[in-house]
């Protein structure tokens, strides 16, 4: 559980430290230092951010193969809501979930089978009463590890409940152990993922020792070889059990609208989820019941491993006809209810912690406070950090110089008297120099 794992990979290679992931970045966790990025890999939520902004490909996720299957004697498919947005003129989800089976695999069980299951618990709970609100949803784990490491103090606030993938992986090896008598171990089960931190999720677990999911394949990589199969099917099996509530978790407003919660708020995109996390921060939204947050724009179906465009993807599913009305995907006893709870207890992240004691910590943020000072403010990028704060910061820490920033490294060379200032001037980024020809920038 304590296994530091990362699903987002950087390639330095492929890297020309163009510094466009470091905005992007919701934690901060990406430098560039010597024309190359670097990623701390403590402050990292693996939300796949810097993967989507990149353009030059040196951000990846480390994904599994298909033929990883093979190595178990009986393989299920997780196949994730969000996986029927990516076909275009797919009315029955049945085509998609026979195609699985022809590519290898023994059986399929729907994720939204387990997201109606989590939608009953959740209903379930918010109705008992007893929770902290706003209540914040636990089923995308890029929020998990943000509110781990930004926003400790709300972890109160989250609803302590399985994720979807991790509900049907349960549930999945349950049929399957007791259809086949075959051991656990035997038993592969394999999420079809749409982004990075659900890998994450699977290989380093925060609130228990091991996953229910034995690998992830991306949406992007088994795309192409799901449409050939389904292109070339003789007989399309009734595999779906899975109501449209269910396949509703792929976008936003899709978990609170299937727990049936009306005074929800629901924000996608990290930066609203960012906004709404400091205005639950702030005490601004007492008077919410529930507050659903997807990382991804959109929800699920903007994960930056899937390959249709999150509004195209949003108008496919809402076309998909045919569906299982009525199912038995609920929480019938108390003892499901538990068992459907967090293993463990999460921990707050200590990335943001700067000193053992309150004394140095004082100290730290004085000298970060004077350094800030002598900065221009202008939170440019130049330095290869995303502000002029996290620069200070660093420095601070002894992460790098005060010569990094080039404002500043003007300033101390004006000091001799005999630097040519045009020579200086050059150093400076051309939008930032002094001397500008107004009449060069004109539209003619």
């Amino acid at each position: 559980m304590n296994t530091v794992f990362h699903s987002v990979n950087l390639d330095k290679s492929k890297c020309l430290g163009c510094m466009n992931c470091i905005k992007r970045c919701p934690t901060q966790a990406i430098r560039v230092r010597h024309g190359k990025a670097t990623i701390i890999s403590e402050r990292c939520i693996d939300c796949g951010e810097c993967i989507r902004i990149c353009p030059h490909h040196a951000k990846t996720a480390k994904t599994d193969s298909l033929s990883m299957i093979e190595d178990y004697k009986y393989k299920i498919a997780l196949p994730a809501p969000s996986l029927y947005g990516q076909f275009r003129n797919l009315e029955d989800v049945n085509i998609v979930l026979t195609a699985l089976l022809e590519l290898g695999f023994d059986s399929v069980f729907e994720v939204a089978r387990g997201a109606e299951v989590v939608s009953d618990a959740t209903r379930k709970l918010v109705e008992k009463g007893g929770l902290k609100k706003p209540i914040i949803s636990s089923a995308c784990p890029a929020v998990i590890r943000l509110i781990r490491v930004s926003y400790p103090e709300l972890i109160d606030n989250l609803l302590k409940l399985e994720t979807p993938m991790e509900e049907s992986a349960f549930l999945a090896r349950k049929e399957a152990e007791e259809k086949t008598g075959l051991p656990q171990e035997d038993i592969g089960v394999f999420f079809i993922t749409p982004c990075p931190a659900k890998i994450t999720a699977i290989k380093s677990p925060l609130c228990a020792d091991k996953s229910n999911v034995s690998g992830a394949i991306a949406i992007s990589d088994i795309y192409p070889k799901l449409l050939h199969k389904m292109k070339h099917l003789e007989n399309v099996q009734e595999l779906n059990q899975a109501s449209k509530a269910g396949v509703r978790w792929a976008v936003s407003c899709g978990e609170a609208y299937s727990a049936g919660i009306n005074n929800y708020i629901a924000a996608d995109g990290i930066e609203n989820v960012i906004k709404i996390l400091e205005e639950i921060e702030d005490d601004k939204l007492n008077d919410i019941d529930f507050i659903e947050l997807n990382a991804c724009t959109g929800g699920c179906i903007g994960g930056c491993l899937t390959i249709t465009n999150n509004f195209v993807a949003r108008t496919r599913l809402k076309a998909l006809k045919k569906f299982v009305q009525d199912t038995d995907n609920k929480i019938n006893n108390e003892d499901e209810l538990k068992e459907i709870g967090w293993k463990g207890e999460l921990e707050p992240a200590s990335v943001l912690k700067v000193a053992d004691n309150v004394t140095d910590a004082m100290k730290f943020m004085n000298q970060v406070e004077e350094m800030v000072k002598t900065f221009p403010g202008l939170d440019c990028g130049t330095c290869g950090a995303p502000t002029c704060r996290a620069l200070a910061e660093d420095i601070v820490r002894g992460y790098a110089n005060v010569d990094h920033c080039i404002f500043r490294l003007k300033q101390e060379m004006e000091k001799n008297p005999n630097t040519n200032n045009d020579d200086i001037e050059k150093m400076i980024p051309v939008p930032f120099r002094g001397t500008i020809d107004e009449e060069k920038l004109k539209w003619t």
